[in-house]
């Protein structure tokens, strides 16, 4: 092997996922080029956005070492919170029927709020009472989504979809600016605060050093315990202001939404590049793993390819680009 080929395949690999998502999307294009038109991009962005907020999150807890099966539960309460304060006040069967319409923003904080206690309570879990990550967030999963349930069947509404969203509500989800979407906006600027965290500050140090080598975190000064609180707080309230923003962008919340959420977004931060053994992932590498899965979805329906068939194609691309990614870090090693 030449230098030439040497140097190229050095960058496919350094580069895998970014090609995959090139390829996916040339692939997509050859079988209908109308997929690369504005409507169809506009659409990819849309569907992107809350689970790229999610994945920021999920990506946290994964590069400190740890897992957070609660996420998709999270998403489904921040969802119903928000949209049971924000129903307009002629809505028949209205969450709070003799609540004053309240500012858009506090109950969207309530919910943002409300996802970082359960952060917290996750993060206690494991850096305290040194619970695996696995078996603290399954525990939460479930207690979440059956406060979810109570919260849902409770008088008027007895478990029925909450609809009757405020108009500025919806607008999150499905307004424009300069025919930019909002939602798209939010997910951009919370992309970009996310780059910052991860690489600029002390909490963004920590993750990669607790994911690293905890000890050696530990040795070296880092507060390893209240890292990790901070750490699941964070992603837990990123996964509930996701779960607010499918509830602006659907028009309504149910019990269920969310409902393995938590999986896509692991599976997309995993394609991006992020380790499960802790210590590696970058922002970048998250939006692109997200955004080949929103191809996925978006670009093999859009060419009419069997539904059942793209399971299979998904699983095949997680594969293919985790056993790439793994070559990358053998050679560095």
């Amino acid at each position: 092997m030449n230098s030439f080929q040497k140097r190229t395949l050095t960058f496919l690999i350094e580069n895998a996922i970014y090609v995959v998502l090139a390829l996916l999307v040339a692939g997509i294009s050859l079988q209908d080029p109308n997929f690369l038109s504005v409507g169809s991009l506009r659409n990819i962005l849309l569907s992107s956005s809350t689970k790229l907020i999610l994945a920021l999150g999920s990506a946290m807890v994964l590069i400190s070492g740890g897992v957070d099966l609660s996420a998709g539960r999270v998403v489904g309460l921040a969802a119903v919170l928000s949209a049971s304060l924000l129903q307009i006040d002629d809505y028949p069967r209205r969450f709070y029927p003799g609540l004053s319409q309240l500012p858009l923003y506090i109950p969207i904080i309530f919910a943002v709020l409300v996802g970082a206690v359960v952060g917290s309570f996750n993060g206690l879990a494991v850096a305290k009472l040194k619970i695996p990550p696995f078996i603290a967030t399954l525990g939460s999963m479930v207690i979440i989504f059956g406060l979810n349930l109570i919260y849902f069947d409770q008088e008027p509404n007895n478990s029925q979809p909450i609809g009757g969203l405020r108009p500025d509500f919806t607008e999150l989800g499905s307004g424009s600016v300069a025919s930019i979407p909002i939602i798209v906006m939010i997910a951009a600027v919370v992309l970009g605060l996310a780059w910052i965290l991860f690489n600029k500050t002390l909490t963004g140090k920590s993750m990669y050093a607790i994911g690293g080598n905890r000890e050696a975190a530990r040795v070296s000064g880092i507060n390893v315990d209240s890292s990790l609180i901070r750490i699941y707080a964070t992603a837990s309230a990123l996964a509930a202001l996701a779960g607010v923003l499918e509830a602006a962008r659907s028009g309504g919340a149910k019990s269920n939404y969310g409902e393995m959420y938590e999986l896509d977004a692991i599976a997309a931060c995993v394609v991006g590049g992020v380790s499960t053994s802790g210590g590696i992932g970058t922002v970048p590498g998250i939006l692109a793993g997200v955004l080949i899965f929103s191809v996925i979805n978006y670009g093999l329906t859009f060419i009419g390819m069997n539904p059942n068939l793209q399971y299979i194609v998904k699983g095949l691309i997680i594969i293919t680009a985790v056993a790439i990614d793994v070559r990358k870090y053998w050679q560095r090693g």
